[in-house]
């Protein structure tokens, strides 16, 4: 099933755990906003010592030939299947074109190293862009396949950009994950991803992927009120195949609007889907935790939430099986 590259997981995002670790230049407004979460957000009446306050990333008027630019540490290393570069309320000020290249460098490289390297490789050339607006370039060919740790962004020749969002599939170091032995086989830094859900209208579902707690309701995954017979659902692709052993389903500030019962199946891809989690009730701003016991190997897991509503995150604790191992091993 081909989706659009945006649905995928944002690997630069800050609460994945990216950083902008370098940027030449940063005179209007700081680099840190470039992988903020969520929409950039603008006060026209906010001004400061600097000029207008803008919360994306912008740089001087360079009065001499050359570029800008600013270096990303992704949060979970993988491979980048396409960027968004968003100006939203840069209309003057915008770059009228911009480029990102892609590094893989494992460890924790220091400044100097990064900016130096000589291994950066093209993943979108340099492209006219538009001001105030999302600019989606997808990566194609060889770049579409390689996994990478940094990104770079430039700027031709200045100016100013509100988000940079890349996004791709993680892939996670096996032999951490060996260390580990149980992983979170449905965490998107371990290289899970959603294949599809039912609805989204409040918010993303591959936000049930995400790490860490959620400090909000808009942090999760929600549906608009249902008006019929059905139920909503999420489709996973696990990190890779494994035994599913602990399901934690959390409603976390969903107080109000939290699902009345939930289930989970899995499933070889392509297979017959099979009862990991019968259904069962829910509470509001609650974190469930369920055992599984003995569970078939899936590399697939659906979510199915009655009738709506929303939920905060998705945890399936678990083992690789052997296969699971060795297809991390073929992508790492």
């Amino acid at each position: 099933m081909s989706i659009d590259f945006r649905e995928l997981p944002d690997l630069a995002v800050r609460t994945l755990g990216g950083a902008v670790v370098y940027a030449n230049d940063e005179a209007f407004a700081a680099r840190e906003n470039l992988i903020s979460a969520g929409p950039s957000v603008f006060d026209p009446s906010s001004f400061g010592h600097k000029g207008k306050v803008y919360d994306g990333w912008e740089t001087r008027r360079r009065r001499e030939a050359g570029h800008d630019e600013a270096i990303v540490r992704l949060g979970a290393a993988g491979v980048v299947k396409g960027v968004v570069i968003d100006t939203s309320w840069f209309k003057g000020n915008y770059p009228p074109e911009a480029s990102v290249d892609g590094l893989c460098l494992d460890g924790h490289p220091s400044v100097d190293e990064l900016v130096g390297h000589e291994g950066w490789q093209p993943l979108v050339p340099p492209q006219a862009i538009k001001g105030d607006a999302e600019n989606p370039f997808e990566v194609v060919g060889d770049a579409a396949t390689r996994r990478y740790t940094h990104v770079r962004l430039r700027i031709h020749p200045d100016g100013g950009v509100a988000r940079l969002r890349v996004h791709g599939q993680a892939i996670a170091d096996p032999s951490v994950v060996d260390a580990l032995g149980v992983v979170d086989l449905a965490a998107a830094e371990n290289g899970a991803t959603m294949i599809d859900s039912s609805n989204r209208f409040y918010g993303s579902s591959t936000n049930l992927l995400l790490p860490g707690p959620v400090r909000s309701m808009g942090e999760g995954w929600e549906t608009a009120r249902r008006r019929d017979d059905g139920n909503d659902w999420v489709h996973v692709a696990l990190a890779a195949e494994g035994h599913v052993r602990v399901a934690e389903l959390d409603t976390s500030y969903f107080l109000h609007n939290a699902p009345g019962w939930a289930s989970l199946r899995g499933r070889r891809a392509g297979g017959e889907w099979f009862e990991l989690l019968a259904r069962t009730a829910l509470q509001p701003d609650t974190r469930h935790r369920f055992v599984l016991g003995d569970t078939p190997a899936a590399d697939e897991v659906r979510l199915d939430i009655h009738p709506d509503g929303g939920m905060a995150r998705l945890r399936l604790f678990g083992s690789l099986t052997d296969e699971g191992r060795a297809e991390l091993g073929r992508r790492w």
